[in-house]
């Protein structure tokens, strides 16, 4: 488990609108959506300001490892409001730490987290960080 954090704790967000099939048979959202939301927010992150070219870059990032803590249920037809923090900036690694927030909450229904390995496209091999995105991340970090 990760250390709980309040909205000031994380620099960058995103709102996320939640889908009529996130909700499950419980009237909630379902654990498996929460991963979705992560992955949204951190890989809009990197498009819009860290470079990543999703469709011709070289370099693109792998999910090693992953977690999640749910304080509170969501629901739809809420917006989630997604704040990112870099937890650790490696050579070709980064640990992300994601809030999961109702709108103007300060502490989040769920966090999550997870890493990224940064490899070769082609040849699946690590490789060090593009400069553009290493920049961007640090501001996060």
């Amino acid at each position: 488990m990760i250390e709980k954090r309040a909205r000031i704790d994380y620099p960058r967000f995103r709102a996320l609108p939640t889908r009529w099939a996130d909700n499950d048979i419980y009237g909630h959202i379902n654990n498996a959506a929460y991963y979705g939301f992560f992955d949204t927010a951190v890989n809009c992150f990197l498009i819009e300001e860290g470079g990543l070219d999703i469709h011709a870059g070289q370099v693109i990032g792998l999910v090693v490892e992953t977690g999640c803590n749910y304080f509170a249920p969501l629901a739809y037809p809420e917006t989630v409001e997604a704040g990112v923090r870099v937890a650790r900036l490696g050579n070709s690694s980064v640990s992300y730490e994601i809030g999961l927030f109702r709108v103007g909450e300060n502490q989040p229904a769920a966090q999550g987290r997870f890493v990224h390995v940064y490899v070769d496209r082609d040849t699946r091999r690590p490789v060090p960080l593009p400069d553009t995105m290493r920049a961007a991340l640090a501001e996060i970090s």
